[in-house]
């Protein structure tokens, strides 16, 4: 089974457009995304499988994939292509999950070969059944989508109308253990809104956020990467919680014990991997 993944920015690059693969690359992204779905008309998925499958063979390690639904041909396609692969990404994208069968599925077909999987949370289907979803064997993270499910409750993607949808979301990430990432910001132009809802979204309990152009990814990282402070402070927290032999002690006014604990220790494990 697959261990959980930190992401705190994934950006997104339509498949079709190998030219932005490097200037997606050239950002400060934990991941870069391509995106063989949304972004990619139908004539055209193809040729975009084709050329993602060959930049991942040849590529940065941080390109991953986003592939079809499952229910869909192109989706079906993409997964035999994957197991055709020479190179298969490390994470593998799977939009409008609606069912843990869609995930057995794909280990099915790829066998031990099978990426970290996440599945898109994109509809209500899909949300009633998130908690069986996100404990399915190979799923590392689950990603909000928030762009289908403003569609289907015919509300605007905004903060306010998706709140208890995203709360839902990560209340099942969170009891299955895995990562939760939050849906892209679309204003593109809209940095202060963009960091509003970066932090409204870590303050949910949402772990990354997703991105859908270069410039977005330090705003992003800024807000979900531990600051010094921050990093300072868990560090500490540790020493003098391994001090008091992990008994409840007093700690910056605050009591410090097994549960705060662990908060400060998801911060110092998000410090080693930056460092790494």
């Amino acid at each position: 089974m697959n261990a959980p993944i930190s992401l705190s920015t994934l950006l997104f690059v339509p498949g079709s457009k190998p030219e932005r693969y490097g200037k997606a690359l050239a950002s400060n992204a934990d991941a870069v995304c391509i995106d063989l779905e949304d972004s990619v008309p139908e004539p055209a998925k193809g040729q975009a499988r084709g050329v993602a499958v060959a930049a991942i063979d040849g590529g940065d390690p941080r390109l991953v994939l986003r592939i079809n639904g499952m229910t869909t041909r192109a989706g079906l396609e993409d997964l035999l292509a994957l197991a055709d692969a020479s190179v298969l990404p490390a994470l593998l994208f799977v939009p409008m999950v609606e069912s843990a069968v869609e995930i057995r599925i794909i280990a099915s077909v790829l066998g031990k070969r099978t990426p970290g999987i996440v599945p898109l949370i994109e509809t209500v289907k899909g949300l009633r059944v998130a908690p069986e979803i996100a404990a399915a064997p190979g799923v590392v993270a689950m990603m909000f989508g928030g762009g289908d499910f403003a569609a289907e409750l015919g509300v605007a993607l905004a903060w306010e109308p998706l709140r208890s949808a995203r709360g839902a979301f990560v209340m099942a990430c969170a009891g299955a253990g895995v990562p939760a990432i939050d849906v892209p910001f679309i204003a593109l132009d809209d940095e202060q809104g963009l960091r509003d809802e970066a932090e409204a979204a870590k303050a949910l309990g949402f772990t990354g956020k997703a991105a859908i152009h270069p410039a977005q990814v330090d705003i992003i990282n800024a807000t979900f990467r531990p600051t010094v402070e921050e990093i300072a402070e868990a560090e500490e927290a540790q020493r003098v919680f391994d001090a008091a032999g992990g008994a409840a002690i007093r700690f910056n006014g605050r009591m410090l014990e097994a549960p705060i604990m662990r908060r400060y220790q998801r911060i110092l494990a998000m410090r080693s991997k930056q460092d790494a």
